[in-house]
């Protein structure tokens, strides 16, 4: 397990900041280091090591050509936080790692790093408890929240997904054939790693568990076929999934609204409230 290494100088800014840490994780895996920006609610800004205090948690990923500031920059993270009560975790999933493995093991390996460096050290930081904690993210991120989950789905109580690529085959013809093959090699037919790096192919892996996806999309979205795709293929399997719609499309605007309606739903299913069924 490579060393986390804090930020010191950075944290003590953050915390006179509203409780923001930033973390640098140095990883083999990676080839290079990972920065995370982590928000805790207000009224636990003490928690942390010290306390070891387990918190309601969300793994919040960034999309295509993004990085670890994203999110943060374009929505009020902090305030998000302290609303309900979820410390948030921005990792840094780069510009074009779809968060999977690359083809060539020379390069960045995101979801191994996920598995044997990122979760395990903010399992051992955080104390995290896998009832409480959750994972979305939006368009690469969406795709990536819901492929770690699947990859185990032991370590969450439900995940998300935002204007997600939840089919990689409809991802757009120039993230196929540009960015999408620079991590998993040419886009052929023979090529297994897309199948094994598209979520709609690997549902078995949470049929029968009863545990909740939120998959939201505006239906303006370019990427409104793969959720609508991605939902039949739930009903179908009789796996439990909400699915929202509503006006808005690839945007900002419609990620910080889409953001809020998750964290309702896992309040929700934290507070064990009537989800419907």
């Amino acid at each position: 397990m490579k060393k986390l290494i804090i930020a010191a100088a950075l944290i003590l800014a953050a915390f006179t900041m509203n409780s923001q840490e930033l973390l640098v994780i140095s990883s083999d895996l990676l080839k290079c280091d990972d920065s995370i920006l982590v928000f805790t609610p207000k009224h636990c800004g003490h928690c942390g090591n010290e306390t070891k205090e387990a918190l309601p948690t969300l793994f919040l990923l960034h999309g295509w050509s993004g990085c670890y500031r994203n999110w943060a920059d374009k929505s009020d993270l902090q305030q998000i936080s302290d609303r309900f009560g979820f410390r948030i975790i921005c990792p840094d999933g780069f510009y074009n790692s779809w968060y999977a493995d690359n083809v060539d093991k020379e390069k960045m390996q995101w979801r191994s790093f996920f598995d044997q460096e990122l979760y395990p050290q903010m399992v051992e930081k955080y104390n995290l408890d896998p009832e409480q904690t959750f994972i979305t993210g939006l368009s690469m991120g969406g795709l990536g929240a819901i492929n770690i989950f699947l990859d185990d789905i032991s370590r969450f109580r439900a995940a998300g997904s935002m204007s997600g690529v939840l089919d990689i085959y409809h991802a757009s013809p120039n993230l196929l054939d540009k960015e999408l093959s620079q991590i998993l090699g040419p886009y052929t037919p023979e090529n297994p790693l897309y199948d094994a790096n598209n979520p709609i192919n690997n549902l078995d892996k949470v049929a029968g568990s009863g545990k909740l996806m939120v998959i939201s999309c505006g239906y303006e979205d370019y990427y409104v076929k793969s959720t609508l795709d991605f939902s039949t293929k739930c009903r179908e399997m009789k796996i439990p999934h909400i699915m929202l719609l509503s006006p808005g499309r690839h945007s900002w605007i419609y990620w910080d609204y889409a953001l809020v309606e998750h964290l309702e739903f896992f309040k929700k299913i934290l507070d064990g409230a009537n989800l419907g069924y």
